[in-house]
Order: structure tokens, then C-alpha cells, then sequence
């Protein structure tokens, strides 16, 4: 049973950055992909950035590019977002995921979810 647990969530204020983590685990293999979603009060939730296997390609929000970067970790089945330049809209619950059937940009792409860590900016 693969589990996903995320940190690095806080508070910020505009123009700063934050890092958050994602780890799998329990996961008999790397996931062919990975990704981070959001979610603001009120709203649907939304596609960030994604990872895919190797981690030769990956997905962003047109909201995010220039701004966010995804990765893999350095640890098995890790990934990273790393958040610049942070803007009071990117404020919500972020929430990491795996798994996925192509695109694997949607939210119904993704098939394993974590809990979720809030990001306030302010």
C-alpha cells in the first residue's frame, strides 16, 4: 500500500520561497510519475508541476513557470518542489501525488494522493 507523505508547507510572505517533499513509500518501484496539486479555498483542485519517470520531462502550470521547479530527491522515491518568488495566489493546500495514465496533468490522472501541507503567503 503506497503512501505519500508530504512536507515543507508554512507561511511566507510574498517574494519568498518555500521547498516541500514528497516521499513514496512503499512503493515496490519509482512511480512512472509524480507530481504537486493545489488547492485554494473555494477552488477546484489544480495541477502545479509534474515529474515523469527518468525525470528527463516535466509539466508546470502556466502560473507557476519561471517560479517552481520540480524534481526528484536525492533519497528513493523523493521529489521536491522548490517555490520562488511566492505570490498570496499561490496560497492553498498542496498536495503530492503518483502514479499516473497519460497526460498525467489532471487530477484524474493520478491514482495515489497524499494529505496534503498548507502554503500561506502573505
Amino acid at each position: 500500500h503506497v503512501q505519500l507523505v508530504e512536507s515543507g508547507g508554512g507561511s511566507v510572505q510574498a517574494g519568498g520561497s518555500l521547498r516541500l517533499s514528497c516521499v513514496a513509500s512503499q512503493h515496490t518501484s519509482t512511480p512512472n510519475c509524480m507530481g504537486w496539486f493545489r488547492q485554494a479555498a473555494g477552488k477546484e483542485r489544480e495541477g502545479v508541476a509534474v515529474i515523469y519517470e527518468g525525470g528527463g520531462s516535466s509539466y508546470y502550470a502556466d502560473s507557476v513557470k519561471g517560479r517552481f521547479a520540480i524534481s526528484y530527491g536525492n533519497a528513493k522515491n523523493t521529489v521536491t518542489l522548490q517555490m520562488n518568488s511566492l505570490k498570496p495566489e499561490d496560497t492553498g493546500m498542496y498536495y503530492c501525488a503518483a502514479d499516473c495514465v497519460p497526460p498525467g496533468e489532471d487530477v484524474g490522472d493520478f491514482s495515489v494522493w497524499g494529505q496534503g501541507t498548507q502554503v500561506t503567503v502573505s
